[in-house]
């Protein structure tokens, strides 16, 4: 059971677990997804990568120290010890390769293992490469959401929809121009937009935010 004991750490709860949710699903997509670990029946990894991403968060964003993480996710100073210091390219390894391990590295493989994924998957979330899983929900969210609201700029409800399972952070234009071709967004092709807007673009709703920037330097707003 963690135990999360944070009187008097000053802190922003709300602001630390959205981080550790974020860290959370972007470790399960880097272990290959629920699915993949119900088939290596490693499901009991869970609770481990939870107080990982935990114990991560709030050394990188808080500062905090061995025994404050401890006392704060209820383990011991060592097994905290071990998690911030677990290699990130030795626990990808081990996973890669979880059918040759022995028996004796597969018990090891919780407290290391998760850290190390912990450790990556906050790297890659503060450069904007959140969960594929967390972004497509959004997604579909916002569209929804222009959909039922009517939305006054129907440009971006389509952008939404073309762009929809495109995979985020987008990096370039080339695939986005593909998908936008031929949409008129405000007179405007979407291929050009898509050619003319800032990357990359982290998120649905960044993506919407950098054409609107596009659009109001044309004097299309």
């Amino acid at each position: 059971m963690i135990i999360l004991s944070g009187t008097g750490f000053n802190i922003d709860e709300k602001g630390l677990e959205r981080l550790v949710e974020r860290v959370f699903f972007k470790s399960i997509d880097l272990l290959g997804g629920l699915k993949k670990l119900a088939e290596f029946r490693t499901l009991t990894w869970l609770p481990s990568l939870a107080r990982s991403a935990f114990a991560v968060v709030l050394r990188e964003e808080y500062l905090k120290s061995e025994d404050e993480i401890a006392e704060y996710v209820g383990l011991t100073r060592n097994t905290v010890r071990n998690i911030l210091r677990a290699d990130p390219d030795q626990a990808m390894y081990k996973i890669e390769h979880l059918d040759e391990l022995s028996s004796e590295e597969k018990k090891e493989l919780k407290v290391h293992t998760a850290g190390g994924v912990a450790k990556l998957a906050y790297k890659l979330v503060k450069e904007g490469q959140d969960s594929q899983t967390m972004l497509d929900f959004c997604h579909a969210m916002a569209a929804e959401s222009l959909k039922e609201a009517s939305c006054e700029s129907p440009w971006a409800y389509i952008v939404l929809k073309k762009s929809k399972g495109i995979t985020y952070p987008i990096t370039d234009s080339q695939e986005l121009q593909s998908r936008l071709a031929g949409v008129q967004i405000k007179g405007v092709d979407g291929s050009e937009v898509a050619n003319n807007i800032a990357y990359p673009v982290k998120t649905p709703a960044e993506l919407l935010h950098e054409i609107k920037l596009y659009l109001q330097a044309q004097g299309k707003a």
